[in-house]
């Protein structure tokens, strides 16, 4: 089968395209620059397309495409620059993916697997979230990620191209960055943390679980027309996290055991209030659709996934 994937040089689609050759797919990935086709894994087609959004011409990159995975999208930046952000999320998340999907559909492309948000169904309740609750996203990036996912059905229905949502939690594993490689430093330096007492329940995903799902949604019958939240399908408290994190990389775990109440109002005194929130809060799914309907189970289990991303952080000198 030949695949496209976009967003091919992030953390996901690197891993998503190695493992596609692997499994004996034909894949063709869209750049944007042609300094980024060099750094292209071993037997993947480069097809240079520019910057996403509503005019992009995609006539090159889906010659003879079957399926796409759409990774490529406007993610959350540390320092908005953009005069209106939802402007800019929109640009990239809405009416580039119109775009592209259209282009699709008019070039006979079969299937269409989009990677959304668990964001869309909102950012926290004590019970997990299934597909059939009512979406509530909160953010800028979660509205145009929500927007995009309801012109994809659009799409579906007037051309009959089959569309796959899916919405993942945090992902984690080798390479990663931001927040969960920080919280990597931070165990393996022996820093306390005041999250003791905290008791909620957190979802997240292995990078090697997410991209056996996704290549199962790419040809999977009856993954046509459907939406799944994916997960590594055991949701931890942020303290168990960081203790079995910590048991990955056989060191001891630090928690101080702090009165959640104090920690919110610490967080809202220094306008950290939405971090503490994510550390405090839960945020979880119910996977029970991925394993009835697709017959899909994680191949990696928590404690897997964890001693995948803790040997490669360790090992990987510039991660410190």
């Amino acid at each position: 089968m030949n695949v496209l994937v976009t967003g091919a040089n992030g953390f996901i689609g690197k891993a998503l395209c190695n493992k596609l050759i692997a499994d004996g797919y034909q894949v063709r990935v869209a750049v944007r620059r042609a300094a980024q086709m060099t750094a292209l894994p071993s037997g993947v087609e480069g097809a240079m397309i520019g910057n996403i959004g509503p005019e992009t011409d995609w006539s090159k990159a889906l010659d003879g495409i079957e399926g796409i995975v759409h990774l490529a999208a406007r993610v959350h930046v540390m320092r908005e620059s953009a005069d209106d952000p939802l402007v800019a999320f929109r640009e990239v998340n809405v009416e580039g993916t119109e775009c592209l999907a259209i282009a699709a559909a008019n070039s006979g492309v079969k299937r269409f697997v989009y990677i959304s948000s668990v964001k869309v169904n909102g950012e926290s309740r004590s019970d997990p979230y299934t597909e059939m609750d009512k979406s509530e996203p909160q953010d800028l990036y979660a509205v145009s990620k929500w927007e995009a996912e309801q012109i994809l059905a659009e799409i579906s229905s007037a051309t009959g191209m089959e569309i796959v949502i899916i919405r993942p939690p945090l992902v984690y594993g080798p390479n990663v960055r931001a927040n969960f490689l920080r919280l990597l430093r931070w165990v393996n330096k022996g820093i306390p943390f005041p999250l003791g007492m905290v008791d909620n329940r957190r979802s997240l995903v292995s990078l090697d679980n997410l991209v056996d799902f996704l290549i199962t949604c790419i040809e999977h019958p009856a993954a046509a027309g459907e939406t799944f939240l994916v997960s590594d399908g055991e949701d931890l408290s942020t303290p168990a996290l960081i203790r079995r994190i910590a048991l990955s990389m056989n060191i001891p775990a630090r928690l101080i055991p702090v009165p959640v109440c104090l920690l919110r109002l610490g967080g809202s005194l220094l306008g950290k209030k939405s971090e503490v929130d994510r550390l405090c809060g839960s945020l979880h799914v119910d996977i029970s659709k991925a394993k009835s309907v697709l017959g899909w189970k994680p191949p990696l289990n928590v404690d897997e996934g964890l001693a995948k991303v803790a040997d490669w952080c360790l090992n990987d000198e510039t991660n410190f």
